[in-house]
């Protein structure tokens, strides 16, 4: 007998409809009924199995495929990603106006882009001693932004992403070298990433807090000792408010908006045990940033069990309540870092609740009789309040409160290569 035989709902994001409800399917049941309804008032892109970024339509679900060291994987993740706006126009048309060229200049659509497009943009610099290319944007004081960009290397890998001006008290520099993916803050306190989208380009980004309500040069610099004469490509800019970089969002003439992800309307009380069972998940975060990203399987306002990022950083938690009754652990588990994929469930029942996480038992609480209102619905958010922003890869209940060595079983992985993979680890 496997554990899958209780199975309520299903979900290993792969299949979807565009323009229906119940938009996203589920495995199980095979009904339909755990089917999600996923929407979204825009387009919005995602990397595409072949590993290039592509735009989906509103309303339809992005299947991102993971990457690992430009190397596109073989399963998605369903992902899903607050509203945000790219406030930086032509991000793909460096040759444009918008963009100030200071001794250098920039030939378009020179090479394949990240989007499999001939879309990429050539950056040349002259004999001069002080080059760049820059953008002024009007930014809030006292709020995060991040700007993004796409590089390949020419013939220099060394660039600096430098934001100077009335909105910062200090220059915000950042060193990246293209090629062995290394970076340095040489000014200010911004954070920073580079992440390989493969066949050689890079998306550097970087986060800085605002010091006052003003204008600030977003500007692209060759580094110090390279050849006064030197090339790169660059592509898909970007600059959002915001504390981490969302997927790529296309300007041209005006700033852009995409919309929140909502996905939600899973099941009904047919899948779901009011008495004990288990509810599982396969997940990452977009960002270790202190907020709560929920997974809910409710009854009503009263009757639920939450499960996700908690607030407190690197956190897995679970919290149940029953007929307005909390019964839940006073610490999460801990120790885990939740911008990769970890596996985790929590076991409920009228007795004793548990959480696993990567094949251990962390922590848990004590329940008090069943839910008054049965367990009907299966949500990526609590009530539409405390939305589950991040990348699911798999998403179960289970109407039994599983065994230890069941829930060990569920929450691990087969073997060295998978966890590698699962948590996109380098395999070297």
């Amino acid at each position: 007998m496997s554990i899958y035989d209780n199975a309520g709902v299903v979900l290993i994001p792969s299949g979807y409809k565009a323009g229906t409800t119940d938009n996203l399917y589920s495995v199980l049941p095979a009904n339909g009924d755990g089917d999600f309804n996923a929407t979204r008032g825009s387009s919005a892109t995602r990397v595409n199995k072949d590993g290039f970024i592509e735009s989906v339509a509103t309303n339809v679900p992005r299947l991102d495929y993971p990457l690992i060291d430009g190397v596109v994987q073989d399963c998605p993740a369903l992902l899903l990603e607050p509203q945000r706006t790219n406030i930086l126009l032509r991000s793909e048309e460096f040759d444009n106006s918008s963009w100030v060229k200071q001794s250098s200049s920039v030939t378009a659509n020179q090479i394949v882009s990240p989007d499999g497009s001939q879309t990429a943009d050539l950056y040349t610099s002259s004999s001069a001693t002080f080059e760049f290319i820059q953008q002024t944007i009007s930014l809030t004081g006292s709020q995060y932004y991040t700007f993004s960009i796409f590089f390949k290397s020419g013939s220099t890998d060394k660039l600096t992403i430098s934001l100077s001006g009335g909105a910062y008290s200090t220059s915000q520099n950042v060193d990246f070298n293209l090629t062995d993916k290394t970076h340095t803050v040489t000014s200010g306190t911004p954070t920073f990433d580079i992440v390989d989208y493969g066949n050689g380009w890079v998306r550097c980004s970087m986060t800085t807090l605002t010091t006052s309500t003003s204008t600030a040069s977003h500007r692209i610099l060759i580094q110090s000792g390279e050849p006064n004469v030197s090339t790169y490509y660059l592509w898909g800019g970007q600059v959002e408010l915001g504390s981490y970089p969302t997927s790529y969002i296309k300007t041209t003439s005006g700033q852009v908006t995409r919309s929140a992800d909502v996905c939600n309307g899973s099941g009904t009380s047919a899948e779901f045990n009011d008495s004990e069972g288990v509810l599982f998940a396969e997940i990452s975060a977009l960002a270790n940033d202190s907020t709560y990203r929920v997974i809910n399987l409710r009854g009503n306002a009263d009757n639920l069990i939450n499960f996700g990022f908690k607030n407190t950083s690197n956190s897995i938690y679970f919290y149940k309540e029953v007929n307005n009754v909390a019964h839940s652990p006073s610490t999460p588990s801990t120790s885990v870092n939740i911008l990769q994929f970890n596996k985790a469930a929590v076991s409920y029942s009228t007795g004793t609740n548990y959480l696993w996480v990567n094949g251990f038992k962390t922590v848990s609480s004590t329940g008090v009789g069943s839910f008054s209102t049965s367990l009907s619905t299966l949500n990526f958010d609590n009530n539409s309040s405390i939305p589950f922003y991040g990348k699911t890869k798999q998403l179960m209940t289970f109407k039994t409160a599983l065994t230890d060595s069941e829930l060990e079983t569920l929450t691990s992985w087969d073997s060295f290569n998978a966890m590698a993979t699962g948590q996109l680890y380098t395999i070297e």
